[in-house]
Order: C-alpha cells, then structure tokens, then sequence
C-alpha cells in the first residue's frame, strides 16, 4: 500500500509544525522518519492513521484520500507499535495479540493460528510464552508482543513509533534485527520514527530527516552518507563520523577473496558488514579473517587492507 502527502501544514497555538512536507512512500518501503526532537517526526507519522489531523493539504492512502474513510475502518487497515507498549496487563500474551483478529470477527482456529505464527517469527515460543501475562515478561519481550499486536490483523501498514527508545542497547540491537526479518518475510510497508542515527541507517530502505517540520533530505542511508544536502544534515550525521558510518552499510561479501597460504584462525559471518570486520581484527589484533556460512563452511577470506582500500568502491 502506498501513502502520498501533497502539500502537508499542521498548526499547534498558531505555530508551524508541518509546512509544506511532500512525501511519496512506496509499497514495502520500510521508510524512516528521523530527526531532533521537536522536528515533526511523530506528527507526520500520527496523521497516517489520524491520531492527529493534518490543517492544509491531503493524504492518500492507498490512492485514496485518508479523510474519505470511516476512522476506524482506516486504523484496522493500519498497525501501530509505540515505545509504551501498552499491553492489557489482565489479559495473557495470547489473548493481548488475538485483540484486533476478534474484534474483526476471526474464528478461533485462525486467531490461534495467527498468534502462533507471530509469536514465531519474532522468536517466542508459542507454548512457553502464548499463557503468560505482561508482567511475566521483560521489557524486549513486551515490545515484541506489541509488535505481534500490531501484525496480527494482517494490516496493511505498520506504524511505529520509537517503539525501542526505552530499551537496553543488547535488547533494543535484538529487536531492531528482528523488525528486519519481519519486513523481508512480510514486504509490508513500514513507517518507523526515531531520533537515533544508527538506527535509522540500519533499519531504513529511505531516510526522510526532517528539521522544524521541513524535509532537509529524503535518501537511502548511503545517499544521505555520501551526499548530505547541506551542513544541517552533515552536522545532524556527524560531519567527522561519515566515513565510519558508510562502513556500517556495506557488507563484506564483495571483498570475499580464496585463501592463500594459512588459513587465518578466527572467523567473521559473511553477513558482517565492513565496519563489523574490521572492529573484530582490530579487537583480535589480526589482519585477517576467515569469512565463514551459516553452517560454518569456510567461504574465504578478508584482508583489512582490501576493505579499507575498497571502502569507498
């Protein structure tokens, strides 16, 4: 589902919060809002599904103009995940994901079907967990049944809101690499807000930052890395840092090469990325790595030579 914003304005007390955002999000894009706090992040999100409604200019949904649609026919088309998970605290893990399937009138094999299903995808098993209550849960547990919460109903949608500020940097790493198995086994179409640069560099296929409601730049991370439109973004980036954070996007499989001679004694998944490989030499002290597969079979080798050399490529 596609959502359109054609000359967006938003007013709070007389003053502009929104001015003139012109926004084209394609079907499965997991498009980031990212930006300092007061920037509209979370305005230009919570208008989507409207929580909040928009003074000048229309939003389209799917081709269709949101205010044309009973509101809450919109928001059920619609999941929303946000950094109060707000999980019904009487109700089981089981019971808080079925919530939408059974307002919509699922029957109960379907609701049950589905619960397992996302209970599994984000890593949780259904027997252990599905009984549970919230507050039998840890805090990455709770936001990934909110996740699951929001997914159930199949929406065409997620909306998430800093779903992971309030996290530990183990659990918030954890989840963020389970929203990116979420969107490549679903291909929905994500909306995701949050003010943390790594973040948004390693969840976004596009990057919308935004600075006092205007849109400074809209890119691939790489693109916003490489070609800042102006100091603001540069300076929001971390004008000094670039070059490192260009590593974080890259993965080594490219620089891959046959191992000549021995082979080198520690290992590296061939999904690392170039900044990963790197680090890890420079902690082990070696020049070299040997570029492993899931099932641990020896694929080659990296050089920290050849990837420095390359990083730019």
């Amino acid at each position: 589902m596609t959502i359109k914003f054609e000359n967006i304005c938003k007013f709070y007390d007389g003053a502009a919060a929104i001015t003139d955002l012109n926004l084209h999000i394609q079907q499965g894009e997991l498009l980031v809002l990212l930006g300092p706090s007061g920037s509209g992040k979370s305005t230009v999100l919570k208008m989507v599904n409207r929580m909040t409604s928009h003074d000048a200019g229309q939003i389209f949904f799917n081709g269709r103009e949101i205010n044309s649609f009973n509101i809450q026919d919109l928001r059920r088309r619609m999941g929303y995940a946000m950094q109060s998970v707000g999980l019904f605290p009487h109700r089981t893990v089981a019971h808080n994901i079925a919530t939408v399937p059974k307002l919509l009138g699922w029957d109960a094999q379907r609701v049950q079907a589905r619960v397992n299903e996302l209970l599994k995808l984000l890593t949780m098993d259904p027997e252990q967990y599905a009984s549970r209550y919230p507050h039998q849960l840890s805090g990455g547990q709770q936001q990934r049944v909110g996740v699951a919460r929001a997914l159930a109903a199949d929406p065409d949608v997620l909306l998430m809101d800093e779903p992971f500020g309030a996290l530990d940097p183990v659990t918030r790493a954890a989840l963020q690499l389970a929203l990116k198995k979420i969107h490549r086994a679903t291909g929905k179409t994500i909306l995701f807000v949050t003010h943390d640069i790594d973040e948004a560099l390693l969840l976004a296929t596009r990057i919308v930052l935004l600075n006092h409601g205007h849109i400074a730049q809209v890119g691939t991370p790489l693109e916003l890395l490489q070609r800042p439109a102006n100091d603001f973004v540069a300076n929001f980036l971390g004008r000094s840092d670039l070059g490192l954070k260009q590593l974080s996007l890259r993965s080594i499989t490219s620089h891959i090469k046959a191992i000549e001679g021995p082979e080198p004694s520690h290992t590296v998944a061939h999904t690392a990325t170039l900044r990963e490989a790197i680090s890890q030499m420079a902690t082990l002290h070696v020049s070299s790595l040997s570029v492993v597969d899931e099932s641990g079979t020896v694929l080659g080798q990296v050089k920290a030579a050849d990837l420095l050399e390359n990083q730019h490529a």
